[in-house]
């Protein structure tokens, strides 16, 4: 039986809240919008699903598809198909930088992300399309850097966002990123510094695996730890290159962007949403499936309700598993 499809728009944003940020990276974005089927035949209004891509990736590669690993649209529209989930809007964002991510959140070194996607990006989709405009029909999800985007905004914006899902987003630092400081700082004190290894890894054609880890952690710098005053990736690192050891004066501002310290902070935030999905791979590669049973530890020690699943899997090819959270977050933000 043919699935019924729906359709795919760009929407070009030229934003004001990125332009002039510090690296020069683009103000003007597309802005991907997934319309089910039967959209343009009736004047029915939809809940959306904020779509949020992974380190290194932008909205439009989630709608990429393999031999058995269908893009989002060709799932969303397999899900509607069977009943499983209702009709939804999803929209998928980029808020791709440099240096590979944005985590979504503002940060003086890379830009004002957070603000771009709440401020600029959900009021243009609720101008254009017929949305149901409230945080209890909006929902955001995403994973690894975008599952983390999609707990912060999710607790950070509880009057834009009534429901999250997080696949296996970014936890306990300690842990996804501290392992990747010494092998990181050993490759800058190679190549001289931030500033020379930046551009070896731009200049290579095809970019190696150990290189990303490296990216990574400039990046989260970035997000983290901004500095302006120290180009050229206008960050602090939480280490000193020379030697490695950590940098007690920037660590500690790393932590505060964990969602397990946040999560208390915004406790009061994350029981008022329609439900929290948290789920990761019992053989993550980063270790994040420790960091995603201690946060829905602490979540339950905070009187949060969620839902949390693992599976026996790593931490690449995971896209399955939006099978379970989009009729999740569907159920969650009926009308």
């Amino acid at each position: 039986m043919r699935v019924p499809r729906g359709s795919v728009q760009v929407e070009t944003v030229e934003s004001r809240v990125l332009r002039g940020n510090l690296p020069g990276d683009p103000d003007v974005r597309d802005l991907h919008v997934y319309l089910p089927p039967g959209y343009d035949d009736a004047d029915d209004r939809y809940p959306v699903v904020w779509c949020l891509s992974g380190f290194t990736g932008r909205g439009r590669m989630l709608l990429n598809d393999g031999t058995w690993t269908p893009g989002i649209q060709d799932r969303m529209d397999a899900l509607i198909a069977s009943g499983r989930s209702n009709p939804m809007i999803l929209a998928l964002p980029d808020c791709f930088t440099h240096l590979g991510g944005s985590q979504y959140i503002n940060s003086s070194g890379l830009g004002d992300y957070e603000d771009h996607v709440i401020e600029e990006l959900v009021p243009l989709v609720d101008s254009r399309f017929r949305t149901l405009p409230e945080a209890r029909h909006r929902g955001v999800m995403g994973k690894s850097s975008g599952g983390y985007g999609a707990i912060v905004l999710g607790m950070r914006h509880p009057d834009v966002f009534g429901a999250v899902a997080d696949h296996s987003g970014d936890a306990y630092f300690e842990y996804c990123y501290r392992n990747d400081f010494a092998r990181s700082a050993r490759a800058l004190r190679s190549a001289g510094g931030v500033g020379p290894w930046l551009e070896r890894f731009r200049a290579r054609a095809k970019k190696r695996h150990d290189e990303i880890g490296v990216l990574n952690i400039i990046a989260m710098a970035a997000a983290y730890s901004p500095n302006p005053k120290n180009p050229p990736a206008f960050c602090d690192l939480p280490f000193d290159v020379a030697t490695g050891a950590i940098r007690e004066d920037v660590w500690p501002r790393w932590l505060e962007h964990d969602p397990l310290r946040m999560a208390e902070r915004h406790a009061a935030a994350l029981r008022r949403l329609r439900l929290l999905y948290l789920d990761c791979g019992t053989e993550d590669e980063f270790f994040l499936d420790l960091g995603a049973r201690l946060l829905a530890g602490r979540l339950a020690d905070l009187g949060v309700a969620r839902e949390y699943e693992e599976f026996e899997d790593g931490h690449m090819d995971i896209s399955y598993r939006y099978d379970v959270s989009l009729p999740k977050l569907s159920a969650a933000l009926a009308t």
